[in-house]
């Protein structure tokens, strides 16, 4: 009985920290908590930043998981939603799905029963071994779905080999500042801004040239009656 107490204690203070907005978005406000253990440092990096990118940017992480991992929608959003499951876990499940040619919700299921054994175990139990060819394919999908949401990803040296002449620090490439915030803003048009004020530059100095060719026109006495006509004619088809 004092276990039950002690749960429904628990509960109660769950629902008023999330009442009252206590805390901010971390691994406490996850089902799970947050803790992958995939067995590889770099897989386990950027999906901790997909947690910020599926948090703020919502539905082109549930777009992504539908058109390219196949993972209904109902589930990815019920998994997000209602369970309240990390980003990165709902991207791995899908993803390990797609590799072995399974349904997301089985994965998902699996996970929800063996989470506490971590990524790298629930992979290995499924077939998917770190540092296998198949391991390795999970740690390449992540690159194309970055490029889709237009987000830059480092490479590590065993994905660089796979995208040569791929910067493999792009926000170093970049000469520095956060990536998305880079791709967001859109250089190109600052020089299509740029190009204006010239053309609108180039367009005064025309006119202030056309200006000082009115103004000092042809020296008098040069020339034959002819081109005096010519030049005289000149001004009226401009």
């Amino acid at each position: 009985m004092a276990m039950t107490w002690r749960a429904r204690l628990g509960a109660v203070l769950v629902a008023a920290a999330a009442t009252l907005g206590w805390g901010s978005a971390s691994a406490q406000d996850y089902t799970f908590g947050w803790n992958p253990r995939s067995g590889d440092v770099w897989v386990d990096t950027w999906l901790s930043d997909m947690n910020r990118y599926g948090t703020r940017y919502r539905d082109p992480f549930v777009d992504e998981m539908v058109r390219y991992y196949g993972a209904p929608r109902d589930l990815v959003s019920e998994l997000l939603v209602d369970r309240r499951w990390a980003p990165g876990d709902v991207y791995f499940a899908c993803a390990i799905a797609s590799v072995l040619g399974r349904p997301c919700r089985y994965v998902a299921d699996v996970w929800e029963r063996d989470h506490g054994l971590g990524w790298g175990a629930v992979a290995k139990n499924l077939g998917i071994k770190p540092g296998s060819a198949e391991f390795h394919r999970l740690k390449k999908g992540f690159v194309p779905s970055y490029d889709r949401w237009g987000r830059s990803i480092t490479l590590d040296a065993d994905l660089a080999r796979d995208f040569p002449g791929r910067p493999r620090e792009p926000a170093r490439a970049k000469q520095g500042g956060g990536a998305s915030k880079s791709s967001d803003k859109g250089p190109s048009n600052k020089g299509a801004a740029s190009s204006g004020k010239t053309k609108a530059a180039g367009n005064k100095d025309a006119g202030s040239n056309k200006g000082n060719d009115k103004a000092g026109g042809t020296p008098k006495g040069k020339g034959n009656g002819k081109s005096d006509g010519k030049q005289k004619g000149g001004p009226n088809k401009g």
